[in-house]
């Protein structure tokens, strides 16, 4: 109980093929295989760290740039 035997298998792959065909089910299989190997690829190129470019020497990045234009302000309650 709970399990199938090869005959239950066996019948219901019959049907299977039966309803969609073999075509449609190897065009199935192939389209299947292309998208897991599109998701291991973009899992490839996403686990990869970004290397940024040094800037020159001499020149200001626009990290420094950002920080003068920030004003930090304090709220203060009235008493």
């Amino acid at each position: 109980m709970g399990s199938f035997s090869i005959w239950h298998w066996l019948i219901v792959l019959l049907i299977v093929v039966m309803v969609f065909g073999t075509k449609k089910l190897k065009n199935m299989g192939s389209d299947l295989g292309g998208a897991v190997k599109g998701f291991k690829d973009g899992m490839k190129d996403g686990s990869a760290p970004e290397e940024k470019p040094a800037p020159p020497a001499g020149q200001v990045s626009n990290a420094a740039s950002a920080e003068k234009t920030t004003i930090d302000v304090e709220a203060k309650t009235k008493s």
